[in-house]
C-alpha cells in the first residue's frame, strides 16, 4: 500500500480556498482546480517507490491484479480528483469510445500534432465521469424540455433570441436542440456577443432561474456559451448526491467542491465558456440531442456499509464509507486495485492515518482494513 503525494493543478477558474480548507492548510491565494489522484502521465501520483506510472509499469500484474490487465490493459483505467470549481468550466461534451478511436485515428492519419491547439482527440479512449458533491455543487448537465428552454429564453425579452424561440417551438425535439445550438455557434461573433450582453442583463436583472446564466456571462462576457448553457439543465447537488455524465451529454461545472472520477482519458470537445478552439462540426456529430432530467444519483447501500454511485460503465467504480466513532472495522480487500481518499474525519487503513485529501493506492488482493470516524472513497474497477 503506499501513501499518495499528489498534484494540485492550478487552473484559471479553480477556487482559492475550497482544496486548503478541505487539507487544513492556507490559501495562497492562487486557484487551486484539482488534485488528482491515480496514474495519468500528465502528473501521476507519486509514492516512495516512484510515480505511480512507475509502479504500475514495473509489475502491471502485480499492482492491478491480472482480470484488470486482461480487461482493461496495463494502465490504470481511472483518474480521481478533487475538484474545486470557484468560476464556470467551460461547456463540453466527451466522445464515446467508438467515436475516440476514430476520431484519434483520423487525426493522427493527418498528422495533426497532439500538442496543437485545434487537436480535438489527444487520445483514444472515452471520458465518462462521475462528479459526487461534497459543499452544494452547481452545474449543467444535459439538455432541457426544448419548450422549457424557449419560456427561458423569451423571459429575458431579447428580440434577437426570438429566432431560436420559434425553432425551439417549431421542431421534433433533437431537430429543434439541434438546429439551436448549431445557430448559436455558427452566428456572427459580433452579432452574439450584443445579444449575449443584452441577454446577460436581462438575467441580471430577473434574477431567481436567471441567477446562474448572469453569473456564467460573467466569467464569459459575450461569450455564445452563454445562451448555449441555458438550453441546459442547471442542477444543484447536496453533499454527498452526484451526476454521471456519459457520452455526447453536454456539461458544465459551475461552483463547489467535488470528488470526481473518470476514465483515463482527455478528450474533450468544447462548446462554448472558453477561449480554446471549438470544433463545431465535430462538436455537433458527438452531442446527442436529447432532452431529460439530469438524473442526480444518491448512493446505494452494500455490503458492510460501503455506499455505491452505481454507473452504466466499468472503467471506475466510486463508492464511500461514513465511519461512525466506535464503528467497526472494514475489510475492504479486493482484487483490482484501488485508491482509498479521506475527506471528513480521520481514518486509518492499514498503516496509514488519513485526514481528509490524503490517499492511499491499494495494489491487487492486498489485504486492506479501515477503521476510524470520517468519510473515506474508495475509488476501483468492474472485472
Amino acid at each position: 500500500m503506499d501513501r499518495l503525494d499528489n498534484t494540485i493543478r492550478p487552473y484559471a477558474w479553480g477556487s482559492t480556498t475550497a482544496i486548503p480548507r478541505l487539507l487544513g492548510a492556507e490559501p495562497t491565494g492562487e486557484p487551486q482546480a484539482e488534485m488528482w489522484m491515480g496514474a495519468h502521465p500528465g502528473a501521476p501520483s507519486r509514492t516512495d517507490r516512484g510515480t505511480l506510472v512507475e509502479v504500475i509499469d514495473a509489475d502491471p500484474e502485480r499492482e492491478l491484479g491480472p482480470d484488470t490487465v486482461a480487461k482493461f490493459g496495463p494502465r490504470l483505467p481511472f483518474l480521481l480528483k478533487l475538484l474545486a470549481a470557484g468560476a464556470p468550466l467551460s461547456l463540453q461534451v466527451h466522445p464515446d469510445l467508438t467515436q475516440a478511436k476514430e476520431g484519434y485515428a483520423d487525426e493522427e492519419r493527418r498528422g495533426v500534432p497532439v500538442t496543437a491547439p485545434h487537436r480535438t482527440y489527444k487520445d483514444a479512449n472515452y471520458k465518462p465521469e462521475l462528479i459526487c458533491a461534497l459543499t452544494e455543487f452547481d452545474g449543467l448537465c444535459g439538455f432541457r424540455d426544448p419548450q422549457r428552454a424557449a419560456e427561458l429564453l423569451a423571459g429575458l425579452g431579447v428580440d434577437s433570441l426570438k429566432p431560436y424561440v420559434d425553432l425551439l417551438h417549431a421542431h421534433p425535439e433533437e431537430a429543434a436542440l439541434r438546429e439551436v445550438l448549431t445557430a448559436v455557434l455558427t452566428a456572427d461573433p459580433d452579432e452574439m456577443a450584443r445579444t449575449v450582453t443584452e441577454a446577460a442583463a436581462a438575467c441580471d436583472r430577473l434574477g431567481g432561474p436567471y441567477a446562474p446564466y448572469a453569473d456564467i456571462a460573467h466569467h464569459y462576457p459575450g461569450d455564445p456559451g452563454v445562451i448555449a448553457a441555458m438550453l441546459l439543465n442547471h442542477v444543484r447537488l447536496q453533499p454527498g448526491e452526484a451526476l454521471f455524465l456519459g457520452a455526447g451529454v453536454p456539461h458544465a461545472y459551475l461552483d463547489g467542491l467535488g470528488v470526481e472520477i473518470m476514465a483515463n482519458s482527455d478528450n474533450v470537445l468544447r462548446c462554448g465558456l472558453t477561449p480554446k478552439h471549438v470544433d463545431v462540426p465535430e462538436l455537433l456529430r458527438i452531442v446527442r440531442f436529447e432532452a431529460g432530467d439530469p438524473g442526480v444519483l444518491r448512493p446505494e447501500a452494500g455490503p458492510d456499509g460501503e455506499e455505491v454511485y452505481e454507473t452504466p460503465i466499468d472503467e471506475f467504480r466510486l463508492s464511500r464509507y461514513v465511519l461512525p466513532a466506535g464503528g467497526a472495522t472494514h475489510d475492504l480487500t479486493l482484487t483490482a486495485p484501488q485508491i482509498l481518499l479521506c475527506t471528513a474525519g480521520s481514518v486509518r487503513v492499514g498503516e496509514h492515518e488519513l485526514t481528509p485529501g490524503a490517499s492511499v493506492f491499494v495494489p491487487s488482493g492486498e489485504k486492506t482494513e479501515a477503521s476510524g470516524t470520517g468519510t473515506l472513497f474508495r475509488a476501483t474497477v468492474v472485472v
